[in-house]
C-alpha cells in the first residue's frame, strides 16, 4: 500500500511540474520573452552586466534568465533618458496622455500572461498577480484623465495692465526604483503619472523578478516605437545595489521613488538630498490591523489571513486586539 502511495505522489508530482513548464513556456511566449533575455532598454535592448537567474519560488525550478546593466549602460540609458526628456516634455499634455491610454490598453491586452508571470515569478496567487497588473492599468485611466488637468492660475498682479501666470513643468527624469513584492504596481503608479507630466523614466526593479520588468518595458516600449516617440521615455536598467546606488548618486535623476526597506531608503534619502534631487519614499513597515470587541470576527479573521498571505506574506501586516 505504501509503495502503490508514494508511485501515486510521484506521478502526480511529475505531473504538476510538467505542466508547471508548460505554463512558464506558454505565458513567456505570450509576453515575447525567451530563456535568455537582455534586461536594459533606452531605445534599444542591451545589457553587459551580470546574468540572473528569475526563479520560481514554488518549485525552484528556473523560469529565465536576464543579462542585467553594468554602471556602462546605466551611463548611457541615463544621457538617452534625458535627450528623450527634452522631446517629451514637448509634447501637449493631453497628447501624453493619449500615449498613456494606448499603453493602458496594450496592458489590458496581456493582463493574463502578465499576471502569471508576476504569480510565477513572485510567488503571490494568481488573482494577485492579475489584479496587480488591473491596478497600473487604473492608474493609467487616472493619469489620462489627468492629463487634461494639469491646470495653473492666473494671479492678479499690483502692476497696471500685468498679471503673473502659473505653469507646472516636468521635472525631468525620474528614476524608480522598485521591490520585488509588487514588480508591476509599483512601477506603474510612478511611470503613468510622471509620463503624462512630461518626464522620461529610468526603472530599475529587483533582481529577484527581472522578467516582469522586461515584459512590462516591452509592452510599453512597443507603444512608443509605434508613435515614433524615443523609446528612452521608459528606459529599463535592472541591476541590484550598484545600479540602485549609481541612480541614487546621479545628478541626471531629477527625483528619485524609492520602494524597499527602511534602511536602504534612508541611504537613498541623503544621497540624494546631498545633491539636492528630489526623493520619493515608499519605506517597510507593519500596516495594523486593529480588531476590537464587537467586530464581526469571522470576517475580521478572514480579512487578516488575507492580508497576512494574499500576496504570500508581503504586506507586512500585524493583527492588534481589544483587550478589556
Amino acid at each position: 500500500m505504501f509503495v502503490q502511495q508514494s508511485a501515486r505522489l510521484l506521478r502526480n508530482r511529475a505531473f504538476s511540474t510538467s505542466a508547471a513548464r508548460r505554463t512558464t513556456s506558454v505565458t513567456l511566449k505570450a509576453l515575447g520573452l525567451d530563456a535568455y533575455n537582455l534586461g536594459v532598454y533606452n531605445g534599444a535592448w542591451g545589457g553587459n552586466g551580470t546574468i540572473v537567474e528569475s526563479v520560481n519560488p514554488a518549485t525552484g525550478e528556473v523560469i529565465g534568465a536576464v543579462q542585467q546593466a553594468n554602471l556602462s549602460d546605466l551611463n548611457q540609458t541615463l544621457d538617452n533618458a534625458s535627450q528623450a526628456a527634452k522631446i517629451w516634455r514637448s509634447v501637449p499634455a493631453p497628447k501624453r496622455g493619449e500615449i498613456v491610454r494606448q499603453m493602458r490598453n496594450a496592458l489590458f491586452a496581456k493582463i493574463e500572461p502578465l499576471g502569471k508571470l508576476v504569480a510565477l515569478e513572485m510567488g503571490k496567487i494568481l488573482p494577485e498577480g492579475i489584479g496587480e497588473v488591473q491596478e497600473y492599468i487604473d492608474i493609467a485611466d487616472y493619469a489620462v484623465g489627468l492629463s487634461r488637468m494639469l491646470n495653473g492660475q492666473v494671479v492678479p498682479s499690483e502692476r497696471a495692465g500685468h498679471m503673473m501666470m502659473e505653469v507646472w513643468n516636468p521635472v525631468g527624469v525620474v528614476g524608480v526604483i522598485s521591490a520585488f513584492n509588487f514588480p508591476v504596481a509599483v512601477y506603474g503608479w510612478n511611470s503613468a503619472i510622471s509620463m503624462v507630466c512630461g518626464n522620461s523614466v529610468v526603472w530599475k526593479g529587483a533582481p529577484t523578478t527581472a522578467l516582469t520588468s522586461v515584459a512590462v518595458t516591452k509592452i510599453l516600449a512597443e507603444v512608443l516605437e509605434t508613435n515614433n516617440l524615443p523609446g528612452a521615455i521608459c528606459s529599463l536598467a535592472s541591476g541590484g545595489a550598484e545600479i540602485g546606488n549609481a541612480i541614487a548618486h546621479d545628478k541626471r535623476v531629477d527625483l528619485v521613488s524609492f520602494t524597499g526597506s527602511t534602511n536602504t531608503g534612508r541611504k537613498v534619502a541623503l544621497a540624494v538630498q546631498a545633491r539636492f534631487g528630489k526623493s520619493l519614499l515608499e519605506l517597510g513597515g507593519n500596516n495594523a490591523i486593529i480588531v476590537h470587541n464587537d467586530a464581526d470576527i469571522d470576517l475580521a479573521v478572514r480579512s487578516v489571513l488575507f492580508a497576512a498571505v494574499g500576496t504570500a506574506g508581503r504586506k507586512e501586516n500585524r493583527a492588534y486586539g481589544e483587550i478589556d
